[in-house]
């Protein structure tokens, strides 16, 4: 009988260190779990000299203008800081494409990015406006608004969804580029698809032009070209140029429907963790980065024209069409009128109406 008792108390002994087992290997897991997911995330310090790491992921090619001013940005970061902040790039969609780095930036898994304006219209819808066709005059409206009071409330515009926009970067006239078919009138687009950008606007332009609107994301474009799944596409000359998708289409067509920029946002969250120096080195870094990318981006535009016209092995060049752009602007006035009494039409009639 006292054999059983001293058995039954073992077991009691047993289960209980069992417990304590298992409840210090679950805190142990947790403890591991944590420091995985927020090892993850840049903008903690990576303990090399207590150095702040931004991670900063884009979809862009390492060659394109954009590219480069946000390579010259971070060596401007790491000099007016004296190497106690960097930031980190992650080009050409290793991190996801545009609206997956938006999320990402909300979520807290990624600290900046660089997006078309495009995208963030799902997030901040009065970004719409400066996807309106035909709403700036010329390049230089298009920096007087975006350098001016209105380029800085739309840059502050996400902050209520978690989005800080720190600077407006040149991302020129968006034309369509077609595989084989010659484009001349937006009545030359009737049945066929074109891709756009996850954008509202842009599926509403494209289909206000007679075209059937597709959306595919950057990274997928080229053989979706090559396989016949579009016939053709919209952008600017750089973009057309570094994405090489003057090797598979004939014709590009100059219509220069919209200017959507580029922006360069960093997670508010990110932000208000940041220290009033690293904040003002960051933006300053930022600012000096725009001076430098509209200086690439104006060779890069007479560059990339000028080669996808020079033939190629068992291909000719491009064939650049300059069309006649009113019938293109008459062809979208339905989205002007839709948005006409709202804070969009309200935004753009404001835009157009600066001298």
């Amino acid at each position: 009988m006292k054999s059983k008792i001293r058995n039954q108390k073992s077991d009691v002994r047993c289960q209980k260190s069992n417990s304590v087992l298992c409840l210090l290997s679950y805190v142990l897991c947790t403890v591991c779990l944590s420091v995985v997911l927020f090892s993850g995330c840049g903008s903690d310090e990576d303990g090399d000299g207590g150095v702040k790491v931004l991670k900063l992921a884009h979809g862009l090619d390492t060659t394109h203008p954009v590219h480069k001013a946000m390579v010259f940005m971070a060596e401007k970061v790491k000099e007016k800081s004296g190497g106690r902040l960097r930031v980190d790039i992650y080009p050409s969609e290793q991190l996801g494409n545009e609206r997956e780095c938006i999320e990402q930036l909300q979520l807290g898994g990624l600290d900046m990015t660089k997006t078309s304006s495009s995208p963030l219209e799902s997030f901040v819808p009065i970004m719409k406006v400066l996807a309106l066709p035909y709403l700036f005059r010329d390049s230089d409206h298009y920096w007087k608004t975006l350098l001016g009071p209105t380029g800085k409330e739309l840059l502050a515009a996400g902050m209520p969804v978690g989005l800080k926009g720190l600077c407006f970067y040149d991302a020129g006239a968006r034309s369509f580029y077609t595989t084989d078919r010659l484009v001349k009138t937006p009545a030359d687009l009737k049945g066929m698809k074109i891709r756009v950008q996850q954008s509202p606007m842009a599926i509403q332009m494209i289909k206000a032009m007679g075209a059937s609107a597709t959306p595919i994301a950057w990274g997928e474009l080229y053989t979706s070209l090559q396989q016949g799944v579009v016939d053709g596409a919209e952008n600017n000359p750089p973009s057309f140029y570094t994405s090489m998708h003057y090797e598979i289409c004939k014709y590009y067509i100059l219509d220069e429907h919209t200017r959507p920029p580029d922006v360069l946002l960093i997670s508010v969250s990110i932000w208000n963790k940041l220290s009033p120096e690293f904040q003002t080195i960051l933006q300053a870094a930022a600012d000096e980065s725009v001076i430098y990318q509209r200086k690439l981006w104006a060779e890069m535009v007479d560059k990339s024209l000028e080669d996808v016209q020079k033939p190629r092995a068992n291909r000719p060049g491009v064939i650049i069409i300059r069309p006649d752009k009113k019938p293109f602007r008459d062809a979208v006035q339905s989205m002007w009128t839709e948005y006409q009494a709202t804070e969009i039409g309200e935004l753009a009639k404001k835009i157009q109406a600066d001298k």
